[in-house]
């Protein structure tokens, strides 16, 4: 289909309350005038498994290469320190005599292993004979719209053009390399890897790279051991094995092939065909000896791929893609900046230029990566995504689940891509399974608990290597329970009774058995608390000026283990089961200790008043209740939430690229959209080379990626659910419209945004007021809509308006709804 010119693709979408919407396309490229120098100039492409990195070079392209299941190590050892449990008696009674820093030096004797990294594949290199070095017309971009990116330049008088797309449906990376002059294309492709490989010839068009991973990986900040990457690690099983395979196809040039790669001669046209497999089988089994054959699959992927024509592929792939990334649109007015170079943009949005197109286009960039990089069983999104080119990448590019990992899914559900989740339902299966040894062994528990550290083999335990961590990161036991949030929402947003019986309510059980366990009694309050606690990665002074990290009920630990006991009460109701479980759970519920202000107005992070050692720390974990949560908000709990927002003031906005990402889904939840539209802006400017402001703490890079920095990619997915959460909060039994719409987005309009209970939402609006809303619901009941502004029905909807708790919060409005019903309201006003 050519859609040169068209501006709008409308295509209808095949899951049940999904709409695919019309998706201005010329406006969804970043696009370039020069090659990437570095990393953070590249492109991401990925179909969820495999990844690549597009550097759009001339004489020589470079193509960095990921595979989601190629990560170091293999399954742990789930008794890594038998002597753990038997120090926690001594820690909490330190605590209890307030005696902290005795209570840091035992946990520490708490710990186990580190995580595993996530590896790079490796390199793939098209070497091009041009004619002269010099060329014009140069060109690169990335179409998000259809997953695609393509390089063009001119030379010698020859128009060069390489597209390149990762197909699902087919689990190969296609390239297509083409002169727009007969027999005028002349290159070799060759493989390379930082781990151990070696290149063999598999056919006379086709070449394969064969290696090893690595049996045991260092995280990068670890640098006491002589040997950080070992191959043959003593006590471990063999690292996994993988291969990259690469075809070349072509109608007219000459085709050879060696171990220093696949040479092409006085081609026109050219398709290269590569696809890459592990030997990874699971979180629990050894992946040399009990691997899976990653040579059948590969062989498998490219013999099925290389029957199909270009053509064929493409469609596949599109078809694919479309069918998720097109159930969401967002238009917001103002001049179209999209003839600019992506960079250029960046750099005038920096310097305080007006782009809204570049926001619209920076929320779905969010959606892009993640079905390009969350759709693999076994592998959620990590800290990279899909993207990693180091050996020993920043904090092993692994599952950070004090912050990060949950903040890569944060856009999943209400920007309707719920799909992209199932790889963390399986993680969190499989935690479920280790994280019983770890709640037995080192905390004689019932239940499963996860710490703040997990990788591909889904490794429970308390990080640090026996006492080299430090317990304001390792020992934090709320990973678990904070991750089967989603598993609720999950159900809350579908009402998927199976998925709730069969897979969240046995995990989410399990959690609450540990938690159970795990609180004790406060001799001073009489309140149930946790013991040791932590609020993950930050420090308390005390009175005497020393600064401490471990102490007792973090507000974070008790807002999560409130939340998971109401969810796993509300999922057993829904069920019909464990009544006497669901009577425990409440009665302890009520016994928590509770929200504490301090007396600067904000919200206490800990048991006691004290004060952060880091006035301005990047963690805003004692908000969790206001969001993700649902435990504060204004219109609910005004006093609470204005202790949140005195926090957010203290803590100021400043942080790396993910804590900007954060604070502006808090500020959405405060209704505040201007102030979260700062913050969006902050996190837009332009970071690193070329950049105007090369400040070091957060932004976005040339690509879009976000700096930490270094890249990681959770500020993407925070930055596009922090922009949802502005237009849609649907995550409360109320859907709240335009909640926190700035002045700057006064008009505009957003299609297929997702609620609780099953509603997808369109608006439009016009000067700040809802023009017009449409609920699209999946069953029976009754919707519940509240808007700043007053609504009317149409001529299908019975809309009735209800009193307002709080007048200021908005009107109320119910909308009697049947499955499969399309209700339209207008504004009023």
């Amino acid at each position: 289909m050519n859609r040169t010119g068209l501006i709008f693709l409308l295509l209808l979408s095949a899951g049940a309350g999904h709409l695919r919407a019309q998706q201005p396309v010329n406006k969804l490229k970043l696009w370039y005038k020069e090659p990437a120098i570095e990393w953070s100039q590249a492109l991401p492409l990925g179909n969820g498994r495999l990844g690549a990195m597009v550097f759009g070079g001339t004489s020589e392209e470079l193509i960095q290469l990921n595979e989601a299941t190629l990560w170091s190590g293999g399954p742990v050892n789930n008794n890594i320190n038998p002597d753990a449990a038997k120090y926690l008696p001594a820690v909490r009674a330190a605590l209890f005599q307030e005696k902290y820093h005795q209570a840091d030096s035992l946990l520490r004797k708490m710990q186990g292993a580190y995580s595993q990294s996530f590896l790079p594949l490796g390199d793939v290199r098209i070497r091009q004979e041009l004619k002269d070095a010099a060329v014009s017309q140069y060109y690169r971009d990335l179409d998000i719209a259809d997953a695609k990116a393509v390089t063009r330049f001119t030379s010698s008088g020859v128009t060069y053009t390489r597209e390149m797309f990762i197909s699902a449906p087919d689990q190969v990376i296609v390239i297509r390399l083409k002169a727009n002059k007969k027999g005028q294309l002349n290159f070799t492709a060759s493989t390379s890897s930082q781990l151990r490989y070696s290149n063999v010839v598999t056919g006379k068009k086709e070449i394969a790279m064969r290696g090893k991973a690595p049996s045991q990986a260092d995280p990068n900040y670890v640098n006491y051991n002589k040997e950080p990457i070992k191959y043959d690690a003593p006590g471990s099983c063999n690292g996994m094995r993988y291969e990259l395979r690469m075809r070349a196809i072509s109608p007219d040039g000459s085709i050879t092939t060696d171990t220093s790669g696949i040479t092409v001669k006085h081609a026109t046209e050219v398709t290269l065909l590569l696809t890459a497999a592990t030997s990874f089988n699971g979180y629990n089994k050894c992946p040399d000896s009990e691997g899976v054959d990653e040579k059948t699959l590969v062989d498998g992927y490219l013999k099925k791929a290389a029957a199909l024509s270009y053509d064929n592929l493409l469609k596949r792939h599109e078809q694919d893609y479309h069918t998720f990334f097109n159930r969401v649109s967002l238009q917001l007015d103002g001049a179209d900046q999209s003839t600019l170079p992506t960079d250029e943009r960046l750099r005038r949005y920096t310097a305080g230029g007006k782009d809204a197109t570049l926001e619209s286009l920076y929320f779905q960039f969010g959606r892009y990566l993640l079905i390009s990089s969350s759709r693999t069983k076994a592998a959620p999104a990590n800290l990279q995504g899909i993207w990693n080119k180091e050996l020993r990448a920043p904090w092993s590019s692994n599952y950070t689940i004090n912050i990060n990992t949950e903040m890569n899914y944060w856009p999943a559900e209400v920007c309707n891509l719920m799909e992209m989740q199932r790889p963390l339902y399986q993680l969190l299966k499989e935690l479920s399974v280790t994280g019983q040894h770890t709640a037995g062994n080192f905390y004689n528990t019932r239940g499963w608990v996860a710490h703040h550290n997990t990788d591909i083999w889904a490794i429970s335990n308390p990080v640090g290597d026996i006492g080299k961590g430090d317990p304001q990161w390792a020992n934090w036991m709320m990973g678990g329970n904070w991750l089967c949030q989603f598993l609720w929402q999950h159900y809350r947003y579908t009402g998927d009774v199976q998925f709730l019986r069969d897979t969240a309510y046995p995990i989410m059980k399990s959690a609450a058995l540990f938690s159970l366990d795990w609180l004790v009694k406060d001799p001073a309050s009489g309140y149930l608390v946790t013991a040791p606690a932590t609020s993950p990665e930050n420090m308390f002074v005390l009175e005497n000026g020393t600064h401490e990290a471990v102490a007792v009920a973090s507000t974070m630990d008790m807002t999560i283990i409130r939340e998971l006991f109401n969810n796993v009460i509300k999922a057993g109701e829904v069920l019909q089961v464990d009544n006497a479980l669901r009577d425990s759970l409440q009665v302890t519920a009520d016994r928590l200790y509770p929200f504490k202000i301090g007396k600067d107005g904000s919200l206490q992070e800990w048991y006691k008043d004290w004060p952060s050692a880091e006035v301005e720390h990047r963690h805003i974990s004692h908000l969790y209740g206001l969001f993700p949560g649902d435990q504060i908000s204004p219109s609910a709990t005004p006093e609470l939430a204005n202790a949140a927002k005195r926090t957010l003031e203290i803590r100021g906005d400043g942080g790396t690229g993910w804590s900007k990402a954060w604070k502006i889904n808090t500020w959405a939840r405060l209704e505040d959209g201007n102030h979260a539209y700062k913050l969006l802006r902050e996190l837009l400017t332009l970071t690193g080379k070329g950049s105007i402001d090369m400040h070091d703490a957060g932004g976005t890079y040339a690509n879009l990626f976000c700096a930490h920095p270094p890249f990681q990619i959770d500020g993407n997915f925070g930055g596009t659910s922090g922009i949802a959460q502005m237009l849609l909060n649907g995550q409360s039994n109320a859907i709240h419209l335009l909640p926190a719409l700035p002045d700057s987005w006064s008009s505009g309009r957003v299609k297929g945004l997702l609620a609780f209970d099953g509603h997808t939402i369109d608006m439009s609006w016009k000067e700040g007021k809802i023009t017009s809303v449409t609920v699209h619901a999946t069953r029976a009941g009754t919707c519940y809509l509240v808007s700043k502004h007053r609504l009317k029905a149409t001529s299908n909807a019975q809309l009735a308006p209800m009193k307002p708790k709080d007048p200021a919060a908005g009107y109320p409005y119910a909308l009697k709804t049947s499955a499969g019903g399309v209700y339209t309201l207008q504004g009023a006003e």
